[in-house]
């Protein structure tokens, strides 16, 4: 009868436990804070005698993890006769992601491609004023004295046709920026040349006046 009572009187002192748990998520941190553990027993003996043992037990994690990665897509030309460009770029950021790609057209290789294949048929000269629609072209051609054609004129003729309608010029930009910049030196030359003409001028004038004291003193003698 003993036995069963003290049992009983065990369980009624015996208090439950419970553990107080706090989780956090975060993009790329995992924070989990428990606590508040608490666990108290308590034991009465037949003699009198009590014992009790409380503990408590807290515990902080904090892990870490790297954000997941937005990977840009991969483009390809397909074939190496075809001028295209596969351009693509991603970013990533906490919790959010972006990438795209597409492809881009390169002109220089299409213009090369059709000069090349133009010379191939026999159309030199059309194949010449397909590459003077690239400036540099244009230009080095001006430069070397053969101009690019025009309206089928080549040489001095498709000369004139560029002064007359400079402004169709690929390098146009280019070609009023230099003109501007000489005139500004002509100027510049033309104001240098006007100062030593005067100077000149002034110069004559003092010999002269010199000359005609002399003048004077010998007609006075």
């Amino acid at each position: 009868m003993k036995t069963p009572l003290i049992i009983l009187i065990l369980l009624l002192l015996t208090t439950s436990v419970f553990a107080d748990t706090t989780q956090s998520n975060v993009s790329g941190s995992n924070t989990a804070i428990e606590g508040g553990y608490e666990s108290t027993t308590e034991t009465t003996y037949q003699s009198g005698s009590e014992s009790t043992t409380t503990t408590n037990n807290t515990t902080n994690s904090d892990i870490k993890s790297s954000p997941p990665q937005a990977a840009a897509p991969s483009y390809n030309s397909m074939t190496q006769d075809v001028c295209a460009v596969g351009v693509s770029a991603g970013i990533q950021t906490f919790g959010l992601g972006l990438s795209g790609g597409k492809h881009v057209i390169d002109k220089n290789c299409e213009r090369l491609k059709l000069a090349r294949i133009l010379n191939d048929f026999g159309m030199k000269v059309g194949a010449v004023a397909l590459l003077c629609q690239d400036e540099r072209v244009f230009e080095a051609m001006i430069q070397a004295g053969t101009p690019c054609p025009i309206d089928g004129r080549i040489g001095k003729e498709a000369m004139a046709l560029w002064s007359k309608y400079d402004h169709e010029r690929p390098d146009y930009k280019t070609y009023v920026k230099r003109m501007d910049d000489r005139k500004e030196t002509d100027k510049l030359e033309q104001i240098e040349m006007t100062k030593e003409f005067e100077r000149i001028e002034k110069e004559r004038i003092k010999e002269e006046a010199k000359k005609m004291k002399n003048i004077e003193w010998v007609d006075k003698k």
